[in-house]
């Protein structure tokens, strides 16, 4: 019986191999990952009473700022408040002022008509704010680079004046002019122009945060910086 010839290999591309082993190391890096975010996601009983403790003394020391007299704001100058806090350590009172107040995401901002109300609110929330008097240019500023309408509950860019006419048309506001003119001098239609836009999506500042709650006028991040919040606007816009 004659021998058999012996099979050639089947010949695989060099690029298909390449593929597959770019494949596989992705792959074990993937379960790399999955396993270490596993890992840290676990928490022990003692960091569950940790965190619960750290919401009580934040719910604890919010108590104790209500009990302060209010400050007394310039009424006639429209207020800036910016989120500079995350959630960590946060007691669940704390965060449904913050989101009454719009600020549902860390480093964003609106703008606030100051008020005896408007005052309270941000005695609950000091450690987690900062706010002061922006100038006109910082409005301006804000509102073109990152402006954006809601409208039926979607966030939309303000690219066309259309849009400002369309829903803001009726109080004689007619462009982004308009707009930045009714929320720097506080006009008639100040609380109609601050519905329509989106609370603001600050970025991260390179400096001038150190991560502190402490009260700016003490060395640290928060609370009232009155006209130097034009410096940390700039920073961030």
């Amino acid at each position: 019986m004659a021998e058999e010839d012996p099979k050639p290999l089947s010949y695989i591309p060099e690029v298909i191999l390449k593929k597959r082993k770019s494949s596989e190391a992705r792959a074990l890096r993937r379960k790399e990952q999955f396993q270490r975010k596993n890992f840290q996601s676990i928490k022990k009983p003692e960091d569950f009473v940790l965190e619960y403790r750290n919401r009580e003394v934040d719910l604890i020391r919010m108590k104790r700022r209500v009990k302060r007299k209010v400050p007394q704001l310039n009424t006639s100058n429209t207020l800036i408040i910016i989120r500079i806090q995350g959630k960590k350590d946060m007691h669940p009172k704390t965060r449904k002022v913050l989101y009454s107040l719009g600020l549902r995401r860390m480093f964003s901002a609106v703008f606030v008509k100051p008020s005896e109300g408007v005052m309270a609110k941000l005695q609950r929330v000091e450690p987690y704010v900062t706010y002061g008097y922006p100038n006109l240019k910082s409005i301006k500023e804000l509102i073109y680079k990152k402006g954006h309408a809601r409208i039926d509950k979607r966030k939309v860019p303000l690219t066309d004046n259309n849009i400002i006419e369309q829903e803001l048309g009726k109080f004689g506001i007619v462009c982004i002019e308009d707009m930045v003119h009714q929320i720097y001098n506080v006009g008639p239609h100040f609380k109609e122009v601050v519905r329509f836009m989106w609370p603001f999506e600050l970025n991260k500042p390179a400096e001038g945060l150190k991560g502190s709650k402490t009260l700016f006028k003490d060395g640290g991040d928060t609370g009232n910086r009155e006209d130097l919040i034009n410096e940390l606007i700039n920073k961030m816009n």
